[in-house]
This record gives C-alpha cells, structure tokens and sequence, in this order.
C-alpha cells in the first residue's frame, strides 16, 4: 500500500520540491527563518496562499485583510471539494487529515475515487495526500536553508505555483476523454476575466463554473 501510494504521489514530488524551495527561498529574503517556513508549510498548507502570504506577514496586513485574501485565493477549494464528499465519506479517523490536505494537486491525484485493491482505500488516499504534504514541507526546509547560504535573484520565482497548475490541467486533460469540464473552465474563466478583471474574477469565475457544471449534470442525469 505504502508503495503503491508514493508512485502515486511521484508527479507531485518534483513540483512540490521544486515549488517549497521557491517558497522558502522568498521567505528568507523576507526575513523569515525556516522554523516560520516549515510551521507555514506544515500547518497551513495552502501553496498559492502561502506565496501571498510572504507579503501579507511582511506588509504586516492586519487579520481582516489576512482572512479575506485567504478567501479570495482558496474560494476554488469551496466548489471542486464538494465533489469529494462521497469519496471521503466513510474515512474514519483520516477524514481530518483528508480535508485539510485536499490540495489542486492531490485532487487531481484522488478525483477519480479509485484505489488499489486488496487494501484500504481510506489508508491509500491518506497516504498519498501525506506524501505530498512531506513534499512540500521539505521543499520549504531547504529553500529556505539555500536561502541562507546561496543569494541570488528570487524575480519570478512566484510564477511556479501558475506553471504547477498548467502542468496539473495539462495531465487531466491526457488522463480523460471527456473535456467538458476544463473547456467550461477555461471559457467561464475568460469570460469573468474580460467582464471584472484581474483582481476580482476569481470568485465570479468559480460560481459560474459550478452553476454550469451543475446544469450540465442535471441534462446528463435526466438523459440517462
């Protein structure tokens, strides 16, 4: 089991090491030794917020502002974990871990509820959710140590968590014959970008996906 699940999590591994560094790179250059770095990456969790959130502990943003950016850049987790609920029903004890360490990635890893035979599937997800997890604390420990020792240039490094999720989005559509649903994404997401903007079609995009998604379900259903 434990087997099966690391050559699960492999495609993860380098971009979760690659993109911790990054992160605990840009958190020495703010100041921030790896005891924060590693506390961040292991008890919030969070990938593109943990980038924000550099900016949010250096410009010392009052915790108003900290809930409400963490709202913005997460508001996908609220729409794409719903569809994990069964999956993760019946988890028992590893249901907590489960949802707090429902990543883009790990999801894409898990979304398509199966698991190997001849062992528990709740054992199987959290295992692979835990590996990934490990990826990314590491990642952050020793960027954060190179950081220390290794000066350079950190310009562009936050542009890595965007070419995850291509890389993400990219191997879902290989894995499955049915593009429907990344097309309504890339489409609903043009569209709110052109109608609010960059800096608030976030929110407006993830609503109209899910409202299209969901329409697109009910005809499936009433077709069958």
């Amino acid at each position: 089991m434990i087997k099966q699940a690391f050559y699960k999590s492999i495609p993860i591994l380098a971009g979760y090491v690659v993109l911790g560094i990054g992160f605990g790179i840009l958190m020495r250059n703010a100041g921030y030794g790896v005891l924060w770095a590693a506390a961040m990456s292991i008890f919030i969790y969070a990938g593109s917020m943990q980038y924000v959130g550099i900016g949010l502990l250096s410009g010392g943003a009052s915790v108003i502002t900290a809930v409400i950016t963490t709202i913005m850049v997460n508001a996908r987790h609220l729409f794409y974990s719903i569809s994990m609920i069964d999956t993760y029903k019946h988890s028992g004890r590893f249901k907590p871990y489960l949802v707090f360490s429902l990543t883009d990635e790990t999801y894409s890893l898990l979304c398509d509820g199966q698991a190997p035979g001849g062992g528990s599937p709740e054992l199987y997800r959290f295992l692979v959710s835990f590996f990934d997890h490990c990826y990314w604390i590491i990642g952050t420990v020793i960027g954060n140590l190179l950081g220390a020792v290794l000066p350079f240039s950190t310009a562009g490094i936050e542009f890595s968590m965007t070419a995850l999720f291509v890389a993400s989005f990219t191997e879902q559509w290989l894995a499955t014959k049915d593009h429907v649903p990344a097309l309504t994404g890339l489409l609903c997401t043009l569209l709110c970008l052109i109608a609010f903007g960059q800096d608030n079609f976030l929110i407006p995009a993830m609503l109209l996906i899910t409202l299209v998604l969901t329409l697109l379900r009910s005809r499936e259903e009433k077709g069958v």
